[in-house]
């Protein structure tokens, strides 16, 4: 482990941080398990799923 990492883990335990801060990462943590479950459950859309060209053709 970085000594780095060691430093600001040492930090955030004598100074955590606010309790916005906190909701803010677990929101954020949330909405990216929750799309992450729709992706997985109802299929990825096919209009983002970029078609694969094959070696020495070019598109158009």
């Amino acid at each position: 482990m970085n000594p780095r990492h060691l430093l600001r883990m040492a930090k955030w335990a004598r100074n955590p941080p606010g309790e916005k801060r906190v909701k803010l990462v677990i929101g954020v943590i949330v909405i990216c398990l929750v799309i992450f479950a729709v992706e997985w459950l109802v299929d990825f859309p096919d209009w983002l799923v970029p078609e694969r060209i094959r070696p020495g053709k070019l598109p158009g």
